[in-house]
């Protein structure tokens, strides 16, 4: 099913837009996730989902979120869990949100907006109820996702950030610097895309990012109609969307 076009108002930090073509895609999600070519998700329930050909299937567990990724898959409901052979394995820690983007590093946020990191070193091999070396680092966040150049967050009231200097072995990186504009999450791609979705339900990619220049130049709109979008991820192509009602929408970019 196409989407219809609507008029959207633009925020004024916001600089310009960019229109996609979208296709509904049956099913519910509430969260979702993709990365090398595959694609994950949870609804409101809990229960877990990953798309085989054009259809999502459900997954043996329940998480609040699940992410995939060069460290593999991942998922949080406060308890910590890698899939290994098709089993969820428990691990040491406690996250709300988790992204497995980096390159092969693991990061995510707890209940209380503390912000957390696992070294390349320590996801390759893990084993059930393995006790893991998480790094907490400074500040607060409610959403942090890594990708091919670097780490992005969004805390409580909206404001973005990117944390400098991260590396797999390094995983905490050195400094915050705060980025224009408010999002109410925001996914940093494999491939070094970044995209993030406002309170208001608008998404918008972080455009110029460069090896030099990691924090992009301006922010894009994406979509001319309101979706009252939830959540995005980005992959080979493809903007996955959750939203109104949990809908889902798969676009070309």
């Amino acid at each position: 099913m196409r989407v219809s076009n609507f008029l959207l108002l633009l925020l004024p930090v916001f600089a310009r837009s960019s229109a996609l073509d979208c296709t509904e895609v049956p099913g519910s999600l509430k969260q979702i996730d993709a990365s090398n070519g595959q694609v994950f998700g949870v609804n409101s329930t809990g229960s877990i989902f990953t798309l085989y050909g054009n259809t999502f299937v459900e997954v043996p567990g329940s998480l609040k979120h699940v992410t995939v990724g060069p460290a593999g898959v991942w998922g949080a409901n406060n308890n910590i869990y890698k899939l290994v052979g098709g089993t969820w394995q428990q691990v040491s820690g406690a996250l709300k949100q988790i992204d497995a983007g980096g390159d092969q590093f693991v990061v995510g946020a707890n209940a209380i907006d503390d912000i957390y990191c696992l070294h390349s070193s320590s996801t390759i091999s893990v084993k059930e109820q393995s006790s893991l070396p998480w790094v907490n680092i400074a500040g607060k966040l409610k959403y942090y996702s890594c990708g091919l150049r670097g780490c992005w967050g969004v805390n409580s009231g909206d404001y973005i950030y990117f944390r400098h200097n991260v590396t797999p072995e390094s995983c905490a990186g050195s400094r915050w610097q705060q980025i224009d504009g408010r999002l109410s999450m925001i996914e940093a791609g494999t491939d070094g895309s970044v995209y993030g979705v406002s309170s208001a339900g608008e998404i918008f990619r972080r455009d110029g990012i460069t090896n030099s220049n990691p924090v992009g130049t301006t922010w894009t709109r994406i979509l001319h109609y309101i979706c009252k979008c939830k959540h995005v991820s980005y992959d080979l192509g493809l903007l996955w969307i959750i939203y109104s009602e949990g809908k889902i929408m798969k676009c070309q970019v």
